[in-house]
């Protein structure tokens, strides 16, 4: 028998349109010539939303206190780590595909989805083919569709083999 869970991230920033020294990561890919979103972190909004989703699946909350500690104390800004923290957590729980729907005026997402979906392969293990990512301008009817900041959803798919070995159900902890 095969469990299956699903969660659902959401995450947002707004541009800081007065930095000009920090880059703008987009599901671990820069984009140049754009405003950097603010945050302590990155602020990859992208790799924000999938660790709330992740979080989801797990119960454990990861952007907050854990984030802070590993940003604040230990100087961790790069938002993979966030992920891969969540992915502690899975306890044998495999994820097995992920989308994301990106909201935004700025950038243009549609010619680096290709890109991003490489980054996220390497980052989650998981085929190009399993990685979905959809972006709109929501007619500009909120401030993302507006230019102000990104807006992401994505949603995590995570399986377990419930025939597993007892050594395997002990090694996932």
């Amino acid at each position: 028998m095969t469990r299956i869970k699903t969660g659902l991230g959401q995450d947002s920033h707004r541009f800081d349109f007065e930095n000009h020294t920090k880059p703008l990561i987009l599901g671990g890919t820069l984009f140049t010539d754009h405003p950097p979103l603010q945050g302590n972190s990155d602020a990859d909004v992208v790799l924000h939303a999938l660790t709330n989703a992740i979080s989801g699946i797990t119960g454990v909350n990861i952007l907050g206190a854990v984030s802070d500690e590993l940003c604040f104390k230990q100087g961790i800004t790069d938002s993979r780590v966030y992920v891969q923290e969540a992915m502690k957590y899975l306890k044998g729980f495999q994820i097995c595909h992920i989308s994301c729907s990106i909201e935004a005026k700025t950038p243009k997402i549609s010619p680096r989805i290709a890109e991003m979906k490489a980054s996220l392969s390497q980052l989650l293990n998981l085929s190009v083919e399993d990685i979905g990512i959809t972006a709109t301008s929501g007619e500009g009817l909120t401030a993302f569709g507006r230019g102000e900041g990104i807006q992401v959803f994505c949603i995590v798919t995570a399986t377990c083999d419930m025939f597993r070995s007892p050594k395997q159900i002990l090694d996932s902890f």
